[in-house]
């Protein structure tokens, strides 16, 4: 059994499929008057677009691989999860708070908002530290110890006259080490993700209101979230394949 489902994994392949072949389509219904270099994805998804049905959809679908994915990815800390599926349940209500045909939306800012925060702090929270072991692909039981290096159950002197240990072995014979944990789930890449996805977050508004190149901007920090999880998904199935081959 590995500790990463394969269903996980679909989920997490599907999700910059759905967001990127969503955007594509949409942009095509909706003719040669939209830019997309700077006007957003949520035009596309806004109430009278041509695409809309194509952009909600493709927005919903986003929203249900997170789920999954967060359902799925069990090495990962219990806090990442949940934030990555908050973020997926954020992409979803976007289905009930469209954008206006013109002008802004409180309650579509503020979904939005929440979404992008959620999926910015999901590698950093997901984060699981050296030394966390994985016992037959699955996460949070560690090896037991040799039969070898048990103390006697009776308490007496083991047959070659040694006292009996007075404390049990460790729970695993390998020493904390960051090799320990799959790479997706390590501090620095994850930190560095993380990082990345909030200065996508400052180019998107520096280009909304200053350059007029958002569109550009959210295509690139909203693709960036997506992937991401099949990355931090792909370095646990690697990882759990390498660990049963290795034990």
């Amino acid at each position: 059994m590995r500790s990463v489902p394969w269903w996980a994994l679909l989920s997490s392949a599907c999700a910059p499929v759905l967001l990127v072949g969503g955007w594509t389509v949409s942009a095509v219904l909706q003719g040669p008057g939209y830019d997309p270099g700077s006007a957003t994805i949520s035009i596309l998804a806004s109430d009278g677009a041509q695409g809309y049905w194509v952009m909600t959809s493709a927005l919903v679908g986003l929203g249900v691989c997170d789920v999954v994915t967060a359902c799925g990815l069990r090495p990962a800390a219990r806090a990442g999860r949940v934030a990555l599926g908050g973020g997926g349940l954020s992409a979803m209500l976007l289905a009930f708070f469209p954008a206006p045909a013109s002008g802004g939306s409180l309650d579509h800012g503020t979904v939005v908002a929440v979404g992008f925060a959620l999926l910015a702090l999901w590698p950093v929270l997901a984060v699981r530290r050296p030394g966390h072991a994985w016992r037959h692909g699955r996460p949070g039981l560690p090896d037991p110890p040799p039969a070898s290096d048990l103390p006697p159950a009776s308490g007496l002197p083991s047959a070659s006259g040694s006292p009996p240990a007075s404390d049990p072995p460790p729970a695993s014979g390998r020493a904390p080490a960051e090799g320990s944990v799959p790479w997706g789930l390590r501090p620095r890449p994850s930190l560095v993700a993380a990082g990345l996805m909030w200065l996508g977050g400052g180019w998107f508004l520096l280009a909304l209101f200053v350059n007029d190149t958002a569109g550009a901007a959210e295509r690139v920090v909203t693709f960036a979230q997506a992937f991401w999880p099949l990355v931090v998904v792909v370095s646990c199935v690697r990882w759990t394949g390498d660990d049963a081959r290795t034990a």
